[in-house]
């Protein structure tokens, strides 16, 4: 089982107008509702590939119960013709703890014009510290049947700035390997907690480090305590500093759509190859392919299976010599 961890979870809401007009009123074509927040759309994706995945977090008030509806309703996160059915037993299982607090919206408006996306993201509820307990029992007693555990998202109010480090550490304790995906603080000092993989965007690691030079960065944040570093640079790709080498994966085309989600795809995409143990070139090839193949969906938490397929084959892995 992979368990993935969304403090900040959110029902995303993708608009679809034909342009994208300042100051104007505009008539939306369409509008999708999703679960979401970072993990939500990890483990979506990561049953999509065929793997069992457990989701925690928090969810509260009208907005978090349709957001736990939607969840258990969801589809395998597949988009296309080889989109295939869900059963109930490979649908993400919900493990959220109930907050008093609403859950929040994320807006995305995609302009079908340019294929250019506008996000507008809602502050968080403020989680209590009875909340926070309650969460980490549940979480102690997941770590118990995990495999991996995904750390995803930014902090909701309430929250300490340490809360990541220290999930790591129980992630640690243990014996589960863990990824996280956040940024600022929060990711400074998760780095310092020693999590097994960690993986930001460029400019989360320029921040992190203070160099802008990603290879010089990613080997920065392994000395301040990651394992294994990937960073994601956007049409090129990512970039993989780890023990066994150093590595940067490229689609064969930059992907014109919603890049809402492409991220967490590539989370799917590396956890999946941790827990079936395939070779890092392999782990990075499927992140890329899977991240691209979200970009050309409708929604974050979706992948085009078909341009995934197709994909899959032509990325391009190529090994940096150890300076």
């Amino acid at each position: 089982m992979i368990l993935t961890v969304t403090l900040n979870t959110a029902l995303d809401i993708t608009y679809r107008t034909p342009v994208l007009v300042p100051h104007a009123t505009h008539r939306v074509s369409e509008v999708v509702e999703r679960p979401g927040g970072k993990g939500l759309n990890v483990a979506r994706v990561l049953s999509a590939l065929g793997h069992r995945t457990v989701v925690t977090g928090f969810a509260g008030g009208r907005t978090g119960d349709v957001l736990r509806e939607l969840l258990a309703q969801c589809g395998d996160g597949r988009t296309g013709p080889s989109r295939s059915s869900m059963t109930s037993s490979t649908r993400p299982v919900d493990a959220l703890v109930p907050i008093a607090g609403s859950t929040r919206r994320t807006i995305a408006v995609v302009d079908e014009a340019t294929g250019d996306t506008t996000q507008l993201n809602e502050p968080g509820p403020t989680v209590s510290p009875a909340e926070w307990s309650a969460f980490l029992s549940v979480y102690d007693r997941l770590l118990t049947g995990a495999d991996a555990v995904a750390l995803c998202g930014s902090l909701p109010p309430g929250i300490h700035v340490g809360a990541y480090a220290e999930l790591i550490r129980r992630a640690r304790g243990a014996g589960v390997p863990v990824l996280l995906d956040t940024s600022g603080e929060p990711l400074r000092r998760g780095v310092a907690a020693r999590p097994d993989l960690v993986k930001p965007n460029a400019e989360e690691l320029a921040r992190l480090t203070g160099s802008r030079e990603p290879l010089r960065a990613a080997r920065d944040a392994r000395r301040r305590g990651a394992h294994s570093v990937v960073a994601s640079l956007g049409a090129d790709g990512v970039l993989a500093a780890t023990p066994d080498g150093i590595w940067q994966a490229t689609p064969p085309a930059p992907a014109k759509g919603n890049p809402t989600g492409a991220g967490d795809s590539a989370v799917a995409g590396l956890l999946s190859g941790l827990v079936e143990r395939l070779p890092w070139p392999a782990r990075l090839s499927r992140a890329v392919a899977l991240s691209t193949a979200t970009v050309l969906a409708p929604a974050a938490g979706e992948f085009d299976a078909e341009a995934y397929e197709d994909l899959l084959p032509r990325i391009a892995v190529t090994e940096h010599q150890a300076a």
